[in-house]
């Protein structure tokens, strides 16, 4: 196995110390918003075989089924198909959507074909594959996950009491499901700046002074004033996870993190669409192609099983588990047959002979069993084959 050096993203609305105070090194004063665990071409990890550095990325390439399995490369292809991330949300992330596999390929093409580049503010899509997620609390997190039942949301606006915001709670009760959600969030998206500007003014004042149900959407308005995205966060359910709590995130879910540490564990993608909470590109039309207008309450997951305590997901591309290594306990193997990255959260487990520490990883070959030990938390990330 390779203990890695991983690539730390400083985003704008990352935190800048909750990284830091989980690797035990001085804040730099700057955003560090995600550290990056796996192969994917924006920042693979590194590693060092006694030949020098090179990318995890290039050691795969070289020799895909020594390195991945060949049940591996025969379900997924010749990449590692997941990426592991420690997230770290200092504010708000944009209101968004992921497509599923059949329109990340058709976007991928029709902006190849068109010459878009791939670094361009505007593109949407920046590689042909899906990008499910789930992301697991390392301290209380707070996100917003899926729509709100039409009528609940309604209410929300309503106690409000903002005139502007009147039309709006009327749509979602006049229509069904799909067709109130999309009317509204359309509608909201496309009026014009400058009125929805004031319109978000006034509702984030009156957020403010009601505070309950109201406080995380008050939060917004500080760090995207005048920002649609504001409004549109209120057709969607506030989710709070404790440590050790997940959620799934599947294609067409409109989402966003607000405030919190956690592990995260994707599809080997960089596709986002965004609906606000942004500076960046936001293209209404594609959006609303990628969303599912639904309600739902979010699902928290919680890890089931013994020694190894897994976050079940309707998915292959990655399997997420936790082990809760404790003083005097037994050592547990983990089995070869499929891509490991290993990842330390707390104490000093050892992966075979490499001791870590909080925020350091190893990834596992495909043919390479590790036997865990010593005290601590692990989280692994693999496939289903």
């Amino acid at each position: 196995m390779d203990r890695l050096t991983n690539t730390i993203r400083p985003y704008a609305w990352g935190s800048p110390t909750a990284i830091p105070r989980l690797l035990g090194t001085e804040p730099t004063g700057e955003p560090q918003a995600e550290m990056w665990m796996g192969a994917h071409p924006g920042a693979p990890s590194r590693l060092d075989r006694g030949s020098g550095t090179t990318t995890l990325r290039e050691v795969i390439a070289a020799d895909p089924e020594g390195e991945l399995g060949a049940a591996a490369v025969s379900k997924f292809g010749p990449g590692l198909p997941f990426l592991l991330k420690i997230l770290a949300a200092g504010a708000p992330l944009s209101l968004q959507v992921h497509p599923d596999l059949e329109q990340a390929r058709a976007g991928f093409e029709d902006e190849e074909r068109r010459g878009v580049p791939v670094d361009a503010g505007h593109r949407n899509y920046k590689d042909p594959n899906h990008k499910p997620e789930m992301i697991c609390a390392l301290t209380p997190f707070d996100g917003l996950c899926g729509f709100r039942a039409p009528h609940e949301a309604a209410e929300l606006l309503e106690g409000l009491g903002v005139d502007s915001l009147k039309p709006y709670a009327d749509l979602l009760r006049a229509h069904p499901e799909d067709a109130a959600l999309r009317e509204v969030l359309t509608a909201v998206l496309t009026a014009d700046r400058d009125q929805m500007a004031a319109t978000v003014t006034e509702a984030a004042a009156a957020a403010e002074r009601l505070g309950g149900p109201y406080k995380p959407y008050a939060s917004l308005v500080h760090d995207y004033p005048g920002d649609p995205g504001v409004i549109a966060a209120m057709l969607l359910n506030h989710v709070q996870l404790q440590p050790g709590e997940a959620m799934f995130l599947g294609a067409g879910v409109p989402h966003a993190y607000i405030d919190g540490l956690g592990v995260e564990l994707l599809a080997n993608s960089d596709n986002v669409l965004r609906a606000g909470l942004t500076p960046k590109h936001v293209d209404v039309p594609e959006l609303l192609k990628i969303v599912k207008f639904e309600s739902g309450d979010p699902k928290v997951l919680r890890p089931e099983g013994d020694a190894e305590e897994v976050y079940e997901t309707p998915i292959d591309e990655f399997r997420l588990s936790r082990f809760l290594l404790a003083p005097g306990g037994a050592s547990r193997t983990l089995p070869a047959g499929a891509p490991q990255i290993l990842l330390c959260t707390a104490g000093s487990p050892k992966a075979g002979e490499l001791t870590l520490a909080p925020g350091e990883s190893v990834f596992v070959p495909a043919d390479e069993k590790v036997e865990l030990s010593g005290t601590g938390t692990v989280f692994r990330a693999t496939v289903v084959v």
